[in-house]
């Protein structure tokens, strides 16, 4: 019997006995929740759309650019150099994902995931718009070709590709900036063919998404729904069914007293959900916490005058035991965790320096003499990490010597990455060993910005190393 009870978890909702798809038709949902949901949608789209737009100091706001391996994370810039940091951040940030997940559920699915947002609060209300309900939305699809099934089904296929090139273009910015795709969009193609053939590649890509493969994205592709078994347990909060109170279930009839449970099998949530499931089997991998399935069980309760919240956020421990929501040893270990790595993420970011530089020998060369002393030849890269442009100077540190630039002290640009070539100069009598460590300043202004080592070789002063 418990095997019959519990064989829904061998299948998913969307797929059938024979494999193919089962095309999820989700009735349109309202209530409460919803509308918070709709609240939520319109603040997450503006930041959606309106953060490429948005400038510091003549940069992006919020850059990803994996081609030039750039990085601005709210108007700070971040170079491969400085990958600890960013990693770091990942890592942090995920960690905060799993605490959120272990207290909270899957609520960000359901409510701030881009998938979710733009399927179920975008595509699916023109859906629902154009094409009826989910009742009509049936009877279209097995319907035959017609006029009014061609005009129904091209507009919505029509704006669903406008909405996606609308996004696939935002997505496009948030990689390689706002100022980047406008000269995509107002030169000649010719000129950006590259960046024309991303445009169309990622409005093609989420069109797929958001038109055929649809929830499958939660249910197939995204980990993060296939790690909520591992992260959640008995006193995270979930889209949970009172079983204690809605069992057993039973059809109410007029006039007839009623002994069982409130649960009157009506079916309103499953015909709300998303992913095609039946919350009263237990907390499932295919739930995304979107809670339609509480606003269509509220308004049933409302109608046979019963206590809303049979089904509800709430813990498997709520429910069983009556118990209060309280914050155990596991949230406490994340939350130590969480703290520490914040602590040290902001630590690394205010210590981090203005520039980033490395002096190297250059390859296949050796030292030389000549009057003034010995001389290596080195090739020096920096990175400016800020906004203003830096004149650079370098000294040596704890010996004497000079450096010499061929040409010109570099000056690094804003955002910019500059390479040069100098001479460090050393007296032969200071040199005591074949390979001596050297420590330079990089200065600007007077101002010291960072320390870096390097190696120097040359003749050894056998009389100094000798005398010694």
């Amino acid at each position: 019997m418990q095997n019959e009870q519990e064989s829904f978890r061998d299948s998913v909702a969307t797929i059938n006995e024979k494999g193919k798809r089962n095309w999820i038709y989700a009735k349109k949902p309202f209530g409460d929740f919803y509308n918070k949901r709709t609240i939520a949608t319109f603040i997450f789209l503006l930041v959606f759309f309106g953060l490429p737009f948005i400038k510091y100091n003549g940069d992006p706001f919020f850059l990803i650019n994996i081609v030039e391996r750039k990085f601005i994370l709210f108007g700070k810039i971040f170079w491969p150099q400085d990958f600890i940091i960013f990693g770091l951040g990942m890592v942090t940030f995920i960690i905060f994902i799993v605490l959120f997940t272990i207290v909270f559920g899957r609520v960000f699915c359901g409510w701030a995931c881009p998938q979710t947002v733009f399927m179920e609060m975008v595509f699916r209300k023109i859906e629902y718009w154009i094409e009826g309900d989910y009742t009509k939305q049936k009877a279209l699809d097995k319907q035959k070709w017609n006029q009014e099934k061609i005009v129904k089904k091209g507009s919505k296929w029509i704006i669903f590709y406008i909405i996606s090139f609308l996004v696939g273009n935002t997505f496009l910015a948030y990689i390689i900036g706002i100022d980047e795709l406008y000269k995509i969009i107002t030169e000649p193609l010719s000129q950006h063919k590259g960046g024309f053939t991303l445009m169309l590649v990622f409005s093609g890509i989420f069109f797929f998404i958001f038109a055929w493969f649809r929830e499958q994205v939660c249910l197939v592709v995204c980990p993060y729904g296939r790690l909520q078994g591992v992260m959640l347990d008995k006193d995270s909060m979930v889209v949970a069914y009172d079983y204690e109170r809605g069992e057993p279930r039973g059809k109410l009839r007029k006039g007839e007293e009623r002994s069982q449970g409130d649960c009157i099998d009506c079916y309103q949530c499953v015909q709300v959900c998303p992913t095609g499931i039946d919350i009263r089997n237990g907390t499932q991998l295919e739930c995304v916490n979107c809670t339609a399935c509480i606003d269509a069980c509220d308004n049933i309760m409302e109608k046979i005058e019963k206590p809303k919240g049979l089904i509800r956020v709430a813990s498997e421990n709520n429910i069983k035991n009556k118990a209060k929501t309280t914050y155990t040893r596991r949230m406490k270990a994340y939350t130590v965790v969480l703290v520490l790595l914040l602590v040290l993420e902001g630590f690394l970011i205010v210590s981090r320096t203005d520039v980033d530089a490395k002096a190297m020998r250059a390859k296949g060369t050796l030292y030389y003499t000549d009057s003034i002393g010995v001389r290596n030849i080195y090739n020096l890269k920096i990175i400016n990490k800020t906004r203003e442009t830096i004149p650079v100077d370098l000294k040596l540190e704890d010996i004497k010597g000079e450096i010499v630039f061929v040409g010109n002290n570099p000056v690094l640009k804003p955002s910019d990455i500059s390479q040069s070539t100098f001479f460090i100069i050393l007296p032969e009598e200071s040199l005591n060993t074949h390979k001596l460590k050297v420590n330079i300043g990089v200065y600007t202004k007077g101002r010291k910005l960072q320390s870096i080592k390097t190696t120097f070789i040359g003749p050894i002063n056998f009389n100094k190393k000798f005398n010694k």
